[in-house]
């Protein structure tokens, strides 16, 4: 499993709306040229809830060709109905993907034991890693401590996006980490915390815009410099903030066109941020050294 920044890419645009396959490529190159340790593609930060199914598997089959295994290569493969997620994780695993993120069941939510087989069914019809995906806030339901212990058990199952904000509910699970089940930060303002856990790394919306940075954050604690990892981590908690002052991935696609990155804009329901918030999320990006 990886130990270090994943990032959460986003799905860069044309004005048209369509998928930007040249800015993707130039994204994977530069991704992997500062020192990201993995890339997931179809996370909630690349918009796969707007795209459709054939978009979906281009960008998978387009993201897994340029890299080319110089890193890992997870993709999104979750739903709320268990058998789209069987026949998407099965497919993606066939296309070549390294693993697997498997969000719980938003809208319909589930019992304990019901969440407990939503997630098995994909785990036991493909051979490769499964990462879980706990995040509440947008699913409003969370995978329950008796259900990540029986999970993690799963030689299939190797790891968790803890991504509810809720240091407590990451001490509880932290308990069930091993060689076998990782856990992963989903919020890039316990990356430190969480690896003061036992954690291996975040899944990071940051990374989009400062890559190195934040594998340095997770790097330096895996060093045996968590002093280090807590001062980066500090550095850039404005930013942090600021790329989360209305919902992802709406500020980090225009802190990157600030950038220069041209990731073009969003698809509804997703729109322009405010003026206000632009200002704020610029002034942030300066006083990092940014911009």
């Amino acid at each position: 499993m990886v130990k270090g920044s994943i990032v959460a890419l986003v799905t860069p645009f044309h004005e048209d709306g369509s998928v930007n396959f040249e800015k993707l490529t130039e994204l994977c190159e530069w991704h992997i040229a500062n020192h990201t340790d993995g890339i997931l593609v179809l996370g909630t930060t690349g918009e796969s809830s707007t795209m459709t199914q054939e978009e979906d598997d281009q960008v998978v089959e387009h993201c897994i060709k340029v890299i080319n295994h110089r890193v890992p290569v997870i993709v999104g493969a979750g739903s709320n109905s268990t058998q789209a997620m069987k026949e998407r994780s099965i497919k993606y695993e066939k296309m070549g993907a390294d693993q697997l993120l498997l969000i719980s069941p938003y809208y319909n939510k589930a019992n304990e034991q019901g969440m407990i087989h939503h997630f098995l069914e994909s785990a036991d019809a493909v051979n490769i890693p499964i990462i879980l995906y706990n995040v509440p806030g947008r699913t409003g339901c969370s995978i329950s401590e008796g259900a990540i212990k029986v999970l993690s058990k799963h030689p299939n199952i190797k790891g968790i996006k803890e991504a509810s904000g809720n240091i407590s509910y990451a001490m509880n699970i932290a308990r069930y980490l091993n060689d076998d089940f990782v856990m992963y930060s989903g919020n890039d303002d316990m990356i430190t915390p969480i690896m003061s856990l036992g954690g291996s790394g975040v899944i990071s919306v940051l990374a989009n815009i400062a890559p190195q940075q934040t594998h340095d954050i997770v790097q330096s604690y895996l060093d045996g410099s968590p002093e280090k990892s807590l001062e980066i981590q500090l550095k850039y908690l404005d930013v942090i903030h600021a790329l989360f002052c209305e919902v992802n991935p709406i500020p980090v696609k225009e802190a990157m066109n600030m950038m220069g990155k041209g990731v073009g804009g969003y698809r509804l329901p997703l729109f322009e941020m405010k003026d206000s918030n632009k200002a704020v999320l610029r002034a942030a990006l300066e006083e990092a050294g940014l911009l």
